[in-house]
């Protein structure tokens, strides 16, 4: 299953599909309807991935439904700053949690709030890109990280600045090295 959103004369329109055909149409919907600080969500995340990084971590999430640790992790994934990566391991001693790499993981892996929660700045120990499930795959995030300053070297190794560090340069994307290989 699918889905796509697109620009019409009248709106924002969408649709999903299926193997077997169509399976919804969405036409828009007026925008007042949504909260101001939804409003404030989607300006900051048009604007971050056009190249202008945003402090994305005061968008509200409901993480009512999450385990107290997941949380823990999806708040100090917030806290890498654009244009930084952190490894698995490097998250999982901010969260006090040394050893617990593989539980990182899982938890980026659950994350229902791509670029909000950053999971694409959390790379594997290697330097290389580690996972990514959001739609696109590696692709997409490798796509983020460039527009964020940060880059993936074509031998596995990634630009590492310890986590938590503020850019010490201006923002301006760098090329990005193809990381994957037939």
């Amino acid at each position: 299953m699918g889905w796509l959103l697109f620009a019409t004369a009248i709106g924002a329109c969408g649709v999903a599909w299926s193997d077997a055909g169509l399976t919804a149409v969405q036409l828009p919907e007026e925008d007042d309807d949504a909260p101001g600080w939804v409003q404030d969500a989607v300006t900051r995340a048009r604007g971050h991935l056009a190249g202008r990084p945003q402090d994305l971590r005061g968008v509200p999430l409901d993480v009512s439904r999450l385990p107290p640790f997941v949380v823990k992790v999806l708040r100090a994934a917030q806290a890498i700053p654009a244009g930084r990566t952190a490894t698995y391991g490097e998250l999982a001693g901010a969260v006090g949690s040394p050893g617990a790499s593989r539980a990182i993981g899982r938890a980026m892996a659950t994350n229902a709030w791509p670029l909000i929660v950053p999971c694409h700045r959390v790379v594997a120990a290697s330097g290389g890109s580690g996972g990514f499930s959001a739609y696109g795959g590696l692709f997409t995030k490798e796509r983020i990280l460039r527009i964020e300053g940060a880059t993936l070297l074509a031998d596995g190794a990634a630009k590492q600045i310890a986590l938590f560090d503020s850019p010490s340069e201006a923002f301006e994307p760098r090329p990005l090295r193809k990381l994957l290989r037939n």
